[in-house]
């Protein structure tokens, strides 16, 4: 005994318009974009190298402040007056406004408001990531 299936109503209705566009628009889309592809591959350029370059961002250098048992400022083992330390860490702060940072290594002996005024020039130039570390003789 065959079986018989009841059309509903449903299926009758269904449209396939709908369908029918967005295959066409997809159609579209890939012959469109193709053919954009085919522009850039048709111009030959012969680009130019550069061995010397140097990448767009250069990684900034740790600028390390060393103050003494008397309390005096070193900055790349030169003296320097607390002015000159303003000046070298404003000049850093121009060349890495945002990755600056700067260690501060006072001696033992010294006193912490020679640490705490190398800390706020810091943070006058604007630089606010810096550590401050005490250390033996």
């Amino acid at each position: 005994m065959p079986v018989q299936i009841k059309r509903s109503a449903a299926i009758g209705s269904l449209s396939i318009t709908p369908l029918i566009d967005v295959v066409f628009l997809l159609l579209i889309f890939f012959l469109v974009s193709s053919r954009f592809s085919e522009e850039e591959r048709e111009l030959d350029l012969n680009l130019p190298s550069v061995s010397e370059a140097l990448p767009a961002t250069i990684e900034p250098h740790e600028l390390v402040i060393n103050i003494d048992s008397t309390g005096r400022f070193f900055i790349d083992g030169a003296f320097r007056q607390a002015e000159q330390v303003e000046q070298i860490l404003r000049r850093a702060q121009a060349n890495n406004p945002l990755t600056q940072t700067v260690v501060i290594r006072g001696d033992r002996q010294s006193s912490w408001e020679t640490v705490a005024t190398a800390m706020s020039i810091c943070k006058k130039v604007g630089i606010f990531e810096y550590t401050a570390t005490m250390k033996d003789p």
